[in-house]
Order: C-alpha cells, then structure tokens, then sequence
C-alpha cells in the first residue's frame, strides 16, 4: 500500500551525498531519520570505503545509515555493508543480487517513460520500499529534477521514497500529492555539491513537518 501515510505516520526525512562529518551532525540534528552515502565513483558526492567508515562511525543510534550502490560488485557491496543499515540500489540489480547481502533494501527506480510501477512493485518484492527518482538518460539519480507525481499509482504495493529535485519549498505538495513514506534530498540542502548547508537542512525537516502538520490535523 502507497498511502502508509492514512494510518497517521509522520513523513520520514533521508538526507542524502553526505560527504563530511560536520553534515552528518548537522543532518542529525535538523531531524534525520537515515542518511544516505554514495559509493559510486561516478557521483560528485562520491565517498570511499575508507570515508565511508569514517562517516558512518559519526552517525548516532536510530538514524539509519544507507548506503546507495550502482551496479557494484558483490564483493564491494559486501565490504561497505560492514557500515552500513540499509542498501540502496540505484543501477540495472536483480532482485536476487539486491536480496543477497543480509541486510533490508530498497530499489530506486527512474521514471523513464513506460515504467510499470506495479510490475516492478512486484519484481522486487523483497524490497523494503521502492525510491523513485526523475530520469535522465545516463544518469542513475541526483538529477537534481522533479518528475511528474501524478505517475504515481496510490495504490502501488510498496511504500514509495519520493526524490527528485525536492527542497523546502516543494517538499510540502510533494506530501500533500503523493503521500509518501518518506522523502529523499541531496542537491536541494547543499551549499554545492557535496556540502550540506545547515540553514537549507532545517528549513527542509521543518517544511517537512508542517506538512505532516497540516495532513494530520
């Protein structure tokens, strides 16, 4: 079920492409629920293994840590899961390569034109939710853009992480249209990429819980 929202929960918030551990706190304290790292090399908020020990070691209990993979290898995927909470799979994975690492995952899916949400609702049914972002070809996500809510089906199987060009000031009828189990961010609370802006990560988790506010009454 998309609405996990009708039974009054509160939106969750993933701050993701941290890179430093002054945003890690920063994050945390502006109300994260799960912070999201990047261990592609194609990103420009790419960590390394090492860096990612390092940033993960920063991160409190009950904030889930995430790790978003695209197209690894099993071995690297195995190795970084050592720090990690939650799997992120951004690129071409299986749901037999997703499920096979003994932790919770969820799948990210590009709103390409034809996508089938419930068929890949049912695909990777494993999956703890499914993350949609907007498409850009050769782009696996941090697009940086919004797509087209209305694609979202409200009855979709899966509990549904919205990304895609979100900020303080859409995130609100993001939640209002779609409903979502929670919300992803990356570009929309940075100085530049990479450099989160404390400023931009509280006003972000605010407008998030007006939101939540307003819908719950």
């Amino acid at each position: 079920m998309n609405d996990v929202q009708a039974v009054g929960c509160r939106t969750r918030i993933k701050f993701c492409g941290l890179t430093r551990e002054r945003d890690v706190a920063d994050a945390v304290a502006a109300g994260a629920d799960a912070l999201g790292f990047v261990l592609w090399p194609g990103s420009r908020r790419h960590v390394d293994e090492d860096r990612l020990a390092v940033l993960a070691a920063c991160v409190p209990a009950f904030v889930t840590r995430v790790g978003l993979f695209v197209d690894a290898t099993p071995e690297f995927v195995l190795r970084a899961s050592r720090h990690l909470d939650l799997l992120q799979f951004h690129g071409d994975e299986t749901p037999a390569f997703c499920a096979g690492f003994e932790r919770p995952w969820i799948k990210a899916l590009r709103m390409r034109d034809g996508l089938d949400l419930h068929a890949a609702a049912t695909a990777y049914d494993g999956a703890q939710a499914l993350l949609l972002d907007a498409y850009r070809p050769g782009v696996p996500g941090g697009t940086g853009e919004t797509f087209d809510w209305s694609r979202i089906p409200a009855s979709l199987e899966k509990p549904v992480i919205l990304a895609g060009g979100l900020s303080a000031d859409n995130v609100a009828g993001a939640i209002e249209r779609v409903r979502p189990f929670a919300v992803d961010v990356s570009g929309g609370v940075e100085a530049e990429p990479g450099c989160k802006d404390p400023r931009l990560l509280s006003a972000f988790a605010a407008a998030v819980a007006q939101a939540d506010r307003r819908r719950l009454g």
